[in-house]
């Protein structure tokens, strides 16, 4: 068996939460502007998850408005299992603030949310002390506490802990009883190359908090590591006693400032503990072998035909999905999309994708646009994406930089279905401080698979660098005027190839 590599889930999948039940793992992520929201992970072994489900999968527990922005939406949710339940608290920031859903499934169905109104900051958690009190603490760093069953604050909520003097953003806060202290985890430094996880503990979950001498416990800002912004951590004991730590990082690549294009990633490093106080282990990109056996999960499906009545739970969409804009049931094999009236400029555009999860990717597509206008896309956000579309027998890319759109190229194609592609790779060109992180070729398929590009554009504009928000590339299917069928889409990593500036 090959080595286990880093980050043990790819693309973005960002601020992770994990738990242990027995010997299974679970694991959540933030989802932001996209539904359903927050994906759920299982692993038996830490290092190969499988996602299983979304926990906020249907519209009356995910309300994402029509002006959601990108980036808003869903963040840092906190997975936790208690009293034979599994509980997760999150923060929608586009919507209903802080909320609480559970299951007894961690594959689903999760409950309708109960409101957290007296919750006023992000990035919330939750632990329970041996008298069955329930305790909420969050960003800042505050804590109060509440009746989890009804969403009540049973006092004021009180700071506890700001983390490291002169450090900003003290977030994610994560609370535990391991042996006699109760130790406060937190992120702090931004979630950008300063990130960095900070620690203290206290005799009881309300403190008072003494820091680790030895803050920040895990930092990457500084340093020319492959993984750069690492923090937003978790901790779990396995079954033999070993203590682990999940947290985001991102993989810069280019020139300078280096940029990220996947977004932020959940990677897994060990952790020890010294004189009463975490020490956290190497964070590579081989991820850390643990002491049991690896159970490699089932390898998900490169192609999708479209033969289920529902999606897959890895497909997502901008907001909000519903069956009269994205259904497998009025063509059988095919997706149907219908425009809701927008663009990809636009924040009503319908849209259906899956995170990009590997540097070098190829993804292929069968398009019928007979009735309609629409495509393929790399997208970051509305002001951010690449696409090849079809409509009235053409075939052109669009590209939208900021301000920005142009039609890059176009052809003539032949009427019935037409299989786009769009390729990720190796910018070629002179390698200085200007190079980009990858190219994104688009353009028609071959018969042999192959990409017979229309254009390549440089992938630096479809980053975090140069976009901002805190989301990574999504790669799907899109209808923007009428009605546009999709028989199968086609997703692999791929070798790289290259590309030369553009």
């Amino acid at each position: 068996m090959t080595s286990p590599t880093n980050p043990v889930i790819a693309g973005f999948h960002p601020d992770p939460s994990v738990c242990r039940v027995g010997e299974d793992y679970y694991l959540a992520c933030s989802s932001f502007e996209y539904f359903p929201g927050v994906p759920i992970f299982h692993s038996r072994d830490l290092v190969h998850w499988t996602q299983i489900g979304n926990a906020l999968d249907r519209p009356s527990q995910l309300r994402l408005p029509a002006g959601t922005a990108s980036s808003g939406g869903i963040y840092a949710p906190t997975l936790r299992h208690h009293d034979g339940r599994f509980w997760i608290v999150t923060t929608n920031v586009s919507g209903d603030g802080n909320l609480l859903v559970t299951a007894t499934d961690p594959a689903g169905p999760w409950s309708e949310p109960i409101a957290l109104p007296g919750v006023v900051g992000i990035d919330p958690d939750l632990a329970w002390d041996d008298d069955g009190a329930c305790w909420c603490t969050f960003a800042g760093v505050s804590q109060v506490r509440i009746d989890p069953h009804t969403g009540i604050c049973l006092g004021e909520p009180r700071r506890i802990w700001s983390g490291t003097p002169g450090a900003k953003a003290p977030e994610a806060p994560h609370l535990y009883r391991i042996g006699g202290f109760w130790y406060l985890l937190l992120a702090e430094g931004g979630t950008e190359r300063g990130h960095a996880v900070s620690v203290a503990r206290g005799p009881s979950p309300a403190g008072p908090f003494e820091p680790c001498p030895r803050n920040p416990i895990l930092t990457h800002r500084g340093t020319d590591r492959p993984i750069q912004n690492t923090g937003h951590a978790d901790l779990v004991q396995a079954p033999d006693g070993s203590w682990w730590m999940v947290l985001l990082g991102v993989r810069p690549h280019g020139g300078t400032p280096g940029w990220h294009v996947l977004g932020r990633e959940t990677f897994l490093t060990p952790l020890r503990w010294v004189d009463g106080w975490p020490v956290a282990g190497d964070v590579s990109l081989e991820a850390p072998a643990p002491p049991w056996p690896l159970t490699v999960a089932a390898a998900e499906p490169v192609r999708d035909d479209f033969d289920r009545a529902d999606l897959h739970p890895r497909w997502i969409s901008l907001r909000v999905r519903t069956p009269e804009h994205c259904t497998t049931g009025d063509r059988p094999g095919w997706l149907t999309l219908r425009a809701r009236g927008g663009s990809l400029d636009d924040l009503d555009v319908t849209f259906v994708g899956r995170r990009q999860q590997d540097r070098y990717c190829r993804v292929r597509t069968a398009v019928d646009a007979s009735g309609g206008r629409g495509g393929l896309a790399v997208r970051l956000d509305e002001r951010h994406h690449y696409a090849i579309e079809l409509a009235d027998g053409e075939a052109r890319v669009v590209a939208r930089i900021g301000p920005l759109r142009t039609v890059v190229a176009a052809r003539a194609v032949p009427g019935g279905p037409v299989v786009l592609g769009a390729d990720t790779v190796a910018y070629e060109g002179a390698q200085d401080s200007r190079s980009g992180p990858d190219c994104v070729s688009l353009g028609l398929a071959r018969p042999d698979g192959s990409l017979d590009a229309l254009a390549t554009l440089d992938g630096r504009y479809l980053s975090t660098e140069v976009a901002g928000g805190f989301t990574g590339r999504v790669i799907g299917m899109y209808a923007e005027h009428g009605t546009v069928h999709f028989d199968w889409f086609d997703y692999r990593p791929a070798p790289p190839s290259s590309c030369g500036p553009s």
